[in-house]
């Protein structure tokens, strides 16, 4: 099987890219598949879940960035969770921005690096930063497969719009064609905005939308205090029902997950 490379990335904070990636993981790992994620955001949010400190770490992946002689193997710490590997944040990748001006070349780090493990792999599931950056862009050169999670929200409607618009950029230098799938989160069934919004981004996106909606779900607050991935904490709860929905149409309809055209949404 060849290593699959995922990445969850949108232009704004605060709509589950961190949980998708930890609970589609942990579902993954459960699965007996061997699991990579990577944290690129300089918050480290998916560092700190798994109980590193990204203020204080000393080998992360940002020194793939700082030095080309730098091993993947040498930085992964494995998890709590049997199959699952973490290749760890740090908050010095704040500072690729600028480094990157003054050195140039970096948009392909993460691609060329996880060369070095794809033999590991089943799995790897990339946790993006809320900006367009270096590390974004690194993101999406490496993963045949962008998940955008959006709050079913308005003020989250309008990030999404960005993200589309830069998506539409960063694909005409890409040299391959990528699958995207837009996963609606916080999603309340109970609320005249929730519903609204996602009538919003299905009648803006189409096909790209996931049949999937994430619920709003408080286990998934509780499995991170307790330090778990929330499918080893609670399985039957509702936002982790939703999550290995979403996982059986990537992995059984892969093939029906629409390419991004390229061509902007929301104008």
């Amino acid at each position: 099987m060849k290593t699959q490379v995922w990445a969850v990335a949108n232009q704004k904070g605060g709509v589950g890219k961190t949980t998708s990636v930890v609970t589609l993981a942990g579902l993954l790992a459960q699965q007996g598949h061997q699991v990579l994620v990577v944290d690129l955001d300089p918050h480290g949010s998916l560092t700190s879940y798994f109980g590193l400190d990204p203020d204080t770490i000393n080998d992360s992946v940002y020194d793939l960035f700082v030095n080309s002689q730098q091993t993947v193997a040498n930085l992964l710490v494995p998890t709590n969770l049997l199959n699952l590997t973490l290749l760890p944040s740090s908050s010095r990748m704040a500072a690729l921005e600028r480094q990157s001006s003054q050195m140039g070349g970096m948009g392909l780090v993460i691609q060329q690096a996880l060369v070095q493990v794809e033999s590991m792999f089943d799995y790897v599931l990339i946790d993006s930063p809320p900006i367009l950056g270096v590390a974004m862009i690194n993101a999406l050169a490496a993963c045949e497969l962008l998940l955008m999670p959006v709050q079913t929200e308005f003020l989250a409607i309008k990030g999404l719009m960005r993200m589309s618009k830069s998506l539409d950029l960063v694909l005409k230098t890409r040299h391959q064609q990528l699958q995207a799938l837009i996963l609606p989160t916080m999603y309340d069934r109970r609320t005249k905005s929730s519903i609204q919004s996602l009538r919003i981004i299905r009648a803006e996106f189409g096909e790209h939308v996931s049949h999937a909606l994430i619920p709003i779900d408080t286990q998934f607050r509780n499995a991170s205090s307790a330090g778990k991935v929330p499918s080893q904490y609670n399985h039957l709860a509702r936002g982790v029902q939703a999550y290995d929905l979403l996982l059986t149409q990537l992995q059984r309809r892969r093939q029906k997950i629409p390419q991004w055209t390229g061509v902007a949404h929301g104008q």
